[in-house]
């Protein structure tokens, strides 16, 4: 069984929108593909026949998987979250205590995430360590580098 992922309204359309697009053009481009190549001569000897029907099995079997995500994808209605304490979906501000340095990350779910915007995965050391955690807690997380000690300065949604 798969495991339930939990989605802002803006993640959810993208993997709507994404499977979407597989769907449509990404299996026409295939068939065009596979086309090309089976007018091409010999199918016995034809490697980009093969070639393309390999990407037809990977194209399939990856609609396959994110079919499955979005029927085990929940919507969280950010309006009936609790504020005091770190959720999914909360946006968090942290301060590392030994350098001084102070962080802001939303986490959502680990198809939503992106360092580049301050979104952070659930699964991820930092997430796991604030998951419950309320504001002016100081908490100690191992990540990769060795154990950091953070404070938790603010929790919004």
């Amino acid at each position: 069984m798969a495991e339930v992922s939990y989605y802002t309204k803006e993640g959810l359309e993208k993997l709507k929108e994404e499977l979407q697009r597989l769907k449509t053009t990404g299996r026409s481009d295939i068939s065009k593909q596979i086309a090309e190549a089976r007018d091409k001569g010999d199918l016995s000897e034809n490697a980009e026949y093969d070639a393309a029907k390999e990407a037809q099995g990977l194209h399939e079997a990856k609609i396959a998987q994110m079919s499955e995500t979005l029927a085990n994808a929940r919507l969280l209605d950010e309006s009936k979250l609790d504020v005091s304490k770190v959720l999914a979906l909360s946006i968090v501000k942290i301060k590392n205590l030994k350098n001084g340095a102070t962080m802001s990350y939303q986490l959502v779910s680990e198809s939503e995430a992106d360092m580049k915007t301050g979104k952070i995965s659930v699964t991820s050391p930092i997430a796991k360590g604030l998951l419950g955690k309320k504001v002016g807690e100081t908490i100690e997380i191992t990540v990769p580098a060795g154990k950091i000690e953070f404070e938790i300065l603010e929790v919004s949604r």
